[in-house]
């Protein structure tokens, strides 16, 4: 590689510059804060892990966007983190181990094979928060309005918020005796509202059970729509309760610009219930998305209730306006207290002060100064750069 070349990155892999890295940081201890005055705890898991415990009770999607390595010391596969979800689960499950409720957030780099769209980031900085220990639907409400309180304090609010539920679909295949693969098929074809294709593959699939598979696609918009999911679903004891369980959310959450989407089934091997997804910042992508997982846990040995969302703090940054930050203060480098305490005073209250090192007259514009420290009448004051 040419030394010109080397300062290269990946595809997808990008630095954070000056500006954009103090909004990530700004808005990380922001969103940190509003889940800490909410009740929930601040967790850090490592950033990589045995694969076996990384991927465990994830399914095989995360498998494949998990980085894999061998670790010199044990020999043993690891892997780079490509979701926090279960290593916070795996925290709620062994390390805290409580009886009752546990809210827990996080923060920080997951790495992925391959980006999640044409213009995501391999890297995200993920944000989230999970409850686990409840299994009612009111932790399904509290982490859908906390997810909108999220977005509204990142200043993307969310545009819509596609609900759906998992257990539906699950019922239907179970009902048509779907084998593993088939239902693996099927899945993509609902994600995709492919209906010629679903027609196809359903053809030997008895009714009704046929009919409702075909309607899910169909089935999306307001709250009117589940009563029509009712009317054209089979009146299975799993789907009766997951309908009523959209119901209460419907009536719950009516202030919230929530839609149904019986056929957004995405992370279904994953997730166990209600599932959702958040738009918003004119991105065609989802920009949140989340669910109940109650399954997860069982894999580390204690099946726990759990629902939950996760983000990317980068995605939100990216639809918000460059900041523009009011500039540094240069002080001149000097043996002098009483322009130590001034310095002193000035970064107390919040202000950049920057020491004037010698030798680069004319470029402190480029390190963000704007006014200067100078001494009038034996006082130091601010003053606005000049000949800079």
């Amino acid at each position: 590689m040419t030394p010109l070349m080397r300062w290269v990155l990946p595809d997808h892999i990008q630095d954070a510059l000056p500006s954009e890295a103090e909004q990530l940081e700004g808005l990380r201890r922001r969103l940190l804060d509003a889940f800490r005055v909410r009740g929930y705890q601040l967790v850090m898991p490592p950033l990589l892990e045995y694969l076996d415990s990384l991927t465990t009770g994830a399914g095989q999607d995360l498998s494949l966007r998990t980085f894999k390595l061998v670790d010199q010391l044990s020999g043993r596969t690891m892997g780079v983190r490509a979701d926090m979800t279960p290593q916070v689960t795996r925290i709620d499950a062994h390390l805290l181990n409580r009886r009752g409720v546990s809210r827990l957030c996080y923060c920080g780099s997951v790495l992925q094979t391959l980006p999640a769209t044409l213009t995501a980031t391999r890297e995200p900085l993920q944000l989230g928060a999970e409850l686990y220990g409840h299994a009612g639907i009111e932790a399904d409400i509290e982490i859908l309005r906390l997810l909108a309180d999220v977005m509204r304090l990142a200043e993307v609010p969310a545009t819509r918020i596609d609900i759906g539920h998992v257990g539906i679909f699950h019922a239907l295949a179970g009902k048509a005796g779907l084998l593993p693969h088939r239902e693996e098929e099927i899945f993509d074809l609902l994600q995709a509202k492919d209906l010629p294709e679903l027609r196809l593959r359903l053809a030997d699939v008895a009714e009704p059970v046929r009919s409702a598979l075909l309607a899910l696609p169909e089935l999306y918009g307001g709250p009117d729509v589940l009563e029509r999911a009712a009317a054209r679903l089979p009146r299975d004891p799993e789907i009766v309760a997951a309908l009523e369980e959209l119901r209460v959310l419907a009536r719950a959450l009516g202030d919230l610009p929530i839609s149904f989407d019986l056929a957004d089934l995405r992370g279904y091997h994953y997730h166990s219930g209600v599932v959702f997804a958040a738009y918003g910042g004119g991105s065609p992508a989802a920009l949140a998305l989340g669910g109940r997982y109650d399954r997860v846990g069982a894999a580390f040995g204690r099946a726990r209730p759990a629902t939950g969302f996760s983000l990317d703090l980068r995605e939100l940054v990216w639809r918000l306006p460059r900041s523009q930050s009011t500039g540094g203060i240069l002080a001149p480098l000097a043996d002098d207290a009483a322009l130590q305490s001034r310095v002193a005073e000035l970064r107390a209250d919040g202000e950049v002060v920057v020491t004037a090192l010698p030798g680069h007259d004319g470029t402190w514009n480029e390190a963000g100064c704007d006014r200067q420290l100078v001494l009038r009448d034996g006082r130091w004051t601010v003053e606005p750069l000049k000949g800079d």
